[in-house]
């Protein structure tokens, strides 16, 4: 990186700055593998005990619509990763077409599962506090738990794609004002960084949901 990258008075370098806030994204994600994980490891548990219940909760989800969000989200982390490819040559247009793109995605991700999967399921009475669930008999207590599981983690995970959209939103707009170039892409990178995460929850989540009580 350029000594010609403007950097704050507290670090004796661009570069000594850009590590830093790269080691800051990944220390914060350390702490939500740590709220993400007990919360994965008591669903797994739950399970055990539970299997024929979870079993038929999950040949209740949608499995179209799951994996089409599965693709659209890869997608969308590897149009972003492009673009950070398009920043390091010095192309700004083409970083903030990926930079769209992958915003698009994310709100198609966001549609498909709020808009029409959550709808659906409520709608077939599979909300866990529904009078009427649609699972009955002895694996119903196993499917409401289940179903606690899903909507909180899927809920959890959406909240955190509408924080990594904001964050394009935002590198979007610093591209425009001209703030990146090829000298100087650590906000593009750390992004980047986040939305990958959010990229491997979800791919952590979706057997969970969808393909292991299918395959039981």
């Amino acid at each position: 990186m350029s000594s010609t990258v403007p950097h704050g008075f507290q670090y004796e370098s661009a570069s000594y700055q850009a590590q830093t806030a790269i080691a800051g994204m990944w220390l914060f994600l350390a702490s939500e593998v740590m709220f993400f994980g007990p919360m994965i490891l008591a669903w797994i548990f739950s399970r055990h005990w539970n299997p024929a219940g979870f079993d038929a909760g999950s040949r209740e989800a949608d499995l179209s619509i799951g994996t089409l969000n599965t693709f659209v989200i890869v997608t969308s982390s590897c149009v972003y990763a492009l673009g950070v490819q398009f920043i390091r040559a010095g192309n700004i247009r083409w970083m903030i077409l990926c930079c769209s793109a992958t915003l698009l995605l994310g709100l198609v991700f966001l549609a498909l599962k709020f808009g029409i999967e959550w709808p659906e399921d409520i709608a077939h009475n599979l909300f866990p506090t529904a009078v009427n669930f649609k699972i009955t008999g002895s694996m119903e207590g196993g499917a409401r738990l289940f179903f606690i599981f899903y909507f909180g983690a899927t809920a959890l995970h959406g909240v955190h794609m509408l924080v990594g959209i904001g964050l394009l939103l935002w590198v979007i707009r610093r591209a425009r004002r001209g703030d990146f170039s090829s000298g100087y892409d650590t906000p593009v990178i750390v992004v980047g960084i986040y939305w990958s995460f959010v990229d491997v929850v979800w791919l952590t989540l979706y057997p969970l949901i969808y393909l292991i009580g299918r395959g039981a």
